[in-house]
C-alpha cells in the first residue's frame, strides 16, 4: 500500500485545440491515480489562451472523454484564459523586481536576429534589450522578457527521468508578456500551477525543456518548486511517434470502437507503468499501487492486440446487468426499436455467453439482436439453402412438438428434439441445422437448446413456423 504524502495536488492541463487523444488520456490517468493513491487532489485546467485554435467543441470533447474514462476532478475546471489579469500582474511584479525587462524589438526585428544567429551557428537568446534599458524609446510598445540566469547549470531531479542538467547559456530570455499585453503560455502555466497549489507536475517528456525555462520564474517569485515527473511518449507498433494510423485518436473513437472504460484505464496504466508481472489491474488495485517510481524511462508501444485482449477480459468479467447499458443504445438502433422488458430479460440471460466470444462491444450487437423481436429473421445464403422440401416439414413438426412442452428448460427442449429425430430415423445434425438456421438466421450462437430456452416458447415456435411455411 502506498503511504500517503501530505497535501498532494496534481493537475491535467490540456489545450482545447482538438480532442482528448490517447497520450493526454494516459497523462490524465497518471495524475488522477497519483492524487487518489495519496489522498490528494486532482485538478483540471483548460489551457485556452490560444484563442485562434481553442474551440468550445474541443473543450466539450475533452470533458466528455475524461468523464467516459471515469476520471473525476476536484472542484471546477479552470480556464487559463480567464486568469490573464493575474498572469499580467506577475509579469509586472517580475519587471519591477528586476527579474524581467522590457524588450522593444518588433516581431520582424526578432525574426531577423533569430535567422542571423542561426546562420552564424550561434544560439539566439532574445536578449537584445537586456542591458539597454536606459535606451528605452519613449512611448514605444514593448514585450516583457524574463532574465534567464547566465553561466553555470541547473539540474532537475525528475521522478521519472532522474537527474537532468541543462547549461544556463542554452536558455533564451523568453517573452512572458507580449506587446499587446497578453501573457504567454510559459508564464501562465507557472502562475496557474502555483496559485492552484500544484505540488507534482506529471506530464509528457516533450515538456522537459519547458521545466528548465519555467523554474527561474518560480525562483524569482520566491515560490516553492513543484516535483517534476516527465513521462515518455507513446510510440506506434513500429517504434515511431504515435500517429493517427497507429491509434493516436480521440478517446471518443475508442468508445465508438467498443472499448470499455475499465479496459482503457487498465491498458493505459500498463502503457508505461508496471507492477511486477501484473497485466490485469483493476482501478482499485491501481489506486492502491500507483507510484511515480514504476513509470518506465523508455517510450511504450501502442498495441491493438493487447487492448483487444484486455477488453475481452473486462467484457467477460462484467455481469450481464452491467454489460447491457454499454450495448443498449447501439442495439436499439440496430433493431430499430426500444427494447421491451421481455427482450431485456432475454438479453440478461444471453449476454454472458455472447461476451465469451467477443473482443469489442460491437461484436456482441449482431448476436444480441437474435434475442430481440426481429421477425421475420433475415437468413444468410448458407442458412437459406438448409430449407428444402425435406427439411421444412421436419421444422414444422418440431414446432408442434415444442408447443406441447409444459417445461421450457433446455434439457427438456433438447430431449424433445432428439426424441423426434429418433422417431423419424434422422441424424441429429439433419434436424439441428435447419432449426438453428430458423432461430438465428445463420448467425453464430451458443448451445441450441439454451438459445431456445432464452428466446422463450412463443418466440421460438413463431420463428420455426416462419421458415417452415416459407
Amino acid at each position: 500500500m502506498t503511504s500517503h504524502m501530505p497535501d498532494i495536488v496534481t493537475r491535467f492541463a490540456p489545450s482545447p485545440t482538438g480532442f482528448l487523444h490517447i497520450g493526454g488520456a494516459r497523462t490524465a490517468l497518471y495524475n488522477w491515480l497519483f492524487a487518489r493513491a495519496n489522498g490528494g487532489k486532482f485538478l483540471l485546467r483548460i489551457e485556452d489562451t490560444d484563442k485562434k485554435r481553442s474551440t468550445q467543441e474541443a473543450i466539450d470533447a475533452i470533458i466528455a472523454g475524461l468523464k467516459w474514462m471515469g476520471l473525476d476532478w476536484d472542484g471546477d475546471a479552470i480556464s487559463q484564459a480567464a486568469r490573464a489579469d493575474r498572469h499580467s500582474e506577475v509579469a509586472e511584479a517580475l519587471l519591477a523586481a528586476g527579474h524581467a525587462y522590457k524588450c522593444f524589438a518588433s516581431n520582424e526585428e526578432t525574426a531577423e536576429l533569430r535567422s542571423a544567429a542561426r546562420a552564424a551557428g550561434e544560439r539566439f537568446r532574445g536578449d537584445m534589450w537586456r542591458d539597454r534599458q536606459d535606451e528605452a524609446p519613449e512611448g514605444a510598445p514593448y514585450s516583457i522578457r524574463v532574465k534567464m540566469p547566465r553561466g553555470g547549470a541547473v539540474t532537475i531531479q525528475d521522478r521519472v527521468q532522474g537527474s537532468v542538467t541543462v547549461q544556463n547559456d542554452e536558455l533564451d530570455d523568453m517573452i512572458i508578456l507580449r506587446s499587446d499585453g497578453t501573457p504567454t503560455y510559459m508564464l501562465a502555466v507557472v502562475v496557474d500551477d502555483h496559485d492552484m497549489g500544484v505540488t507534482h507536475i506529471v506530464r509528457g517528456d516533450d515538456h522537459l525543456n519547458n521545466a528548465f525555462r519555467q523554474m527561474p520564474i518560480y525562483k524569482a517569485m520566491g515560490w516553492p518548486l513543484p516535483v517534476y515527473a516527465h513521462i515518455p511518449l507513446i510510440h506506434g507498433p513500429d517504434g515511431k511517434k504515435l500517429s493517427k494510423r497507429h491509434g493516436a485518436l480521440g478517446v471518443e473513437a475508442y468508445e465508438e470502437m467498443g472499448f470499455l472504460p475499465a479496459a482503457m484505464r487498465n491498458y493505459l496504466l500498463r502503457l508505461g507503468w508496471s507492477h511486477g508481472d501484473d497485466e490485469i489491474i483493476s482501478t482499485e488495485q491501481a489506486i492502491e499501487w500507483f507510484n511515480l517510481e514504476n513509470i518506465g524511462k523508455g517510450p511504450s508501444r501502442f498495441d491493438f492486440d493487447k487492448i483487444d485482449s484486455l477488453n475481452a477480459h473486462y467484457m467477460r468479467s462484467l455481469n450481464a446487468a452491467d454489460l447491457l447499458p454499454f450495448i443498449k443504445s447501439d442495439l436499439e438502433k440496430h433493431i430499430n426499436h426500444v427494447l421491451s422488458e421481455q427482450e431485456e430479460a432475454r438479453l440478461l440471460k444471453a449476454l454472458p455467453s455472447l461476451a465469451e466470444r467477443a473482443k469489442r462491444l460491437p461484436d456482441i450487437i449482431e448476436s444480441a439482436a437474435l434475442y430481440c423481436d426481429i421477425r421475420p429473421l433475415a437468413l444468410t445464403d448458407k442458412a437459406t439453402k438448409l430449407f428444402t422440401d425435406d427439411t421444412r416439414p421436419v421444422v414444422a413438426d418440431v414446432a408442434n412438438e415444442l408447443e406441447g412442452l409444459t417445461s421450457w428448460k433446455s434439457e427438456d427442449i433438447k430431449a424433445s428434439i432428439m426424441s423426434l429425430a429418433e422417431a423419424r430415423d434422422l441424424k441429429p445434425g439433419k434436424v439441428m441445422q435447419p432449426l438453428r438456421a430458423a432461430l438465428t438466421g445463420g448467425m453464430p450462437s451458443g448451445d441450441l437448446a439454451e438459445t431456445l430456452e432464452i428466446l422463450g416458447q412463443v418466440e421460438s415456435i413463431a420463428r420455426l413456423r416462419d421458415q417452415a411455411a416459407a
